[in-house]
């Protein structure tokens, strides 16, 4: 095992760094991974392993947390049309295209026909997100709409299984089950409402005023692991409940701090899914097969982008619609767990089922591919767009500026700053210091100035400045280190101790540097003169 890991550590390092130097995700190196450990050491079984594959579903479930926590109820609320309007459009439409040209013009039989069209009517959240998120685009028009058709095929996952399920055991009446299953979906939404409403922000308050860092990170994986261990106690998918946990913490002051915590687990184990993917690639069926696996590929993303598109034109513009059905005309991880469960249970047969994998394994691997040359593609089968694209309800702010540290210093910068009617936000991870100007009305966020996606909540590129009021002069140092690599160096103003402080700062290139010493000197001379 340890052989495996350190194999499978090394290929990935290795083939990543050469796929960022040629601009080309790390998704990809993931899957190759796969493909490379599966037949150097013989492990196409073990790629079916229970245990694993459910330490690598929780790549999917620490994403869908850190998507929910960018999405609060009221947000939700906004995007009710793309939700339930669009994404149920979608699965539908998809199921029933699928289902009657598998069944009525391949002549396969009406179950399997079923099983494919579920399977096919899904695309993938991994990848999609993932990508949206890197890039920014998950802001953005086609963003949206692709995450609303995305929350909802998610949704529809449990239905899909219990589907297949009841397929598989005819002694079951359905009504039963749909009984079962609504009941469950009460009982899981009401306890975790209930939660989030009287026990959640009291709760983290309690942890962060014990200023350890270790027991932020253990309440963020408890609450994430624990919210989907109760989805799937009730029988929906563990990254439902880890949806749902990210909303409640999004109506919380810790949201930003929260996603800060979980990304490097979350991308960990996305990148352990994306290599449990790439070994169900077998080059044998993928040769054997390869002219009718080639044209099921090309079918289903032609079906999967006419259906898409028609769906959202009739609300929105060419280019988004365009957009978003190029978004989502792969087939997605889920899909993989329907066939397993479908062969589990003899509902399809194994040449139909490996077959169906290795088309849905090339569609994720060319996903990349088209997220990263979506606009290209939009401007040559569109045209090109008259207006700029913008985000979606943002609220962002502009020609701003960024106060790191809310203590004294950032308090009384904040405070000029009001007088003269000028925009600020300030970023505190000392709870105090955050509760003080929190209780003022003050525009100030928990969260470490250093993390990227709390910066990009700042809008750090579009500010006026950027004003470093860090008293620790380790982290003050790391801090301007991060920042100067997203905001030109003269557009930040930083407080030293100092001068060897100064010194140090300056040699990061950064000009505008205030030494505390020596105004205090500058002060006293001027009062004894």
């Amino acid at each position: 095992m340890l052989n495996i890991i350190v194999a499978t550590l090394l290929i990935t390092l290795i083939i990543n760094v050469i796929l960022k130097k040629i601009h080309l995700p790390t998704i990809i190196g993931y899957i190759f991974t796969g493909t490379i450990i599966a037949y150097g050491f013989d492990l196409h079984n073990a790629v079916n392993n229970h245990s694993l594959k459910e330490i690598a579903e929780f790549g999917v479930v620490f994403l869908m947390f850190t998507i929910g926590l960018e999405f609060s109820i009221e947000h939700l609320k906004k995007m009710r049309y793309e939700v339930f309007v669009a994404g149920s459009l979608q699965i539908l439409l998809t199921v029933l295209a699928v289902y009657l040209i598998a069944s009525y013009i391949f002549a396969i039989n009406s179950k399997v026909s079923l099983i494919i069209s579920l399977a096919v009517a899904l695309s993938s959240t991994a990848i999609v997100l993932k990508t949206f998120n890197e890039t920014g685009e998950i802001n953005k028009r086609h963003g949206k709409r692709s995450l609303g058709i995305l929350i909802m095929q998610d949704i529809a996952v449990i239905p899909i299984l219990l589907i297949i399920s009841f397929m598989s055991n005819n002694n079951n009446e359905i009504s039963v089950v749909l009984v079962n299953m609504l009941i469950s979906a009460t009982v899981l939404l009401l306890l975790l409402w209930l939660m989030g409403k009287y026990l959640l922000e009291p709760f983290l308050t309690q942890v962060v005023e014990t200023r350890a860092d270790d027991l932020f990170v253990g309440t963020i994986l408890f609450l994430a692991i624990g919210a989907s261990y109760l989805a799937h106690a009730l029988g929906f998918s563990y990254s439902l409940g880890a949806f749902i946990a990210g909303m409640l913490i999004a109506e919380t002051k810790y949201k930003h701090q929260a996603e800060e915590e979980l990304v490097p687990f979350r991308d960990l184990l996305l990148g352990v899914f994306f290599i449990t993917v790439g070994m169900q690639i077998k080059f044998d069926i993928l040769f054997d097969y390869l002219h009718i696996i080639v044209l099921l590929l090309i079918a289903v993303m032609i079906l999967k982008f006419i259906i898409i598109f028609a769906i959202v034109r009739l609300n929105d513009n060419k280019k988004t619609s365009f957009k978003t059905a190029l978004s989502l005309v792969q087939i997605g991880e889920f899909s993989l767990a329907i066939l397993e469960l479908a062969r589990n249970n003899d509902l399809i047969v194994p040449a139909y089922g490996q077959v169906m994998i290795m088309v849905i394994v090339l569609s994720m691997i060319i996903t990349p591919f088209i997220l990263n040359h979506l606009t290209d593609l939009a401007d040559k089968f569109i045209g090109f767009c008259k207006t700029p694209e913008h985000n979606v309800d943002s609220v962002l702010p502009k020609n701003h500026t960024v106060i790191l540290g809310f203590g004294e210093f950032g308090h009384s910068i904040a405070k000029t700053l009001k007088e003269n009617n000028q925009l600020y936000i300030a970023v505190e991870n000392n709870i105090d210091h955050f509760h003080i100007g929190h209780n003022e009305g003050e525009p100030v966020i928990f969260g470490n100035a250093t993390n990227k996606a709390i910066l990009n909540h700042l809008n750090i590129k579009e500010a006026k400045s950027v004003i470093v009021a860090i008293d620790n002069p380790k982290k003050l140092y790391y801090v301007c280190y991060i920042i100067t690599r997203h905001i030109d160096s003269n557009k930040i103003i930083v407080k030293v101790h100092s001068f060897s402080e100064k010194e140090d700062i300056k040699q990061l290139g950064i000009k505008n540097i205030i030494v505390e010493n020596e105004e205090t000197s500058r002060a006293a001379l001027e009062i004894i003169s």
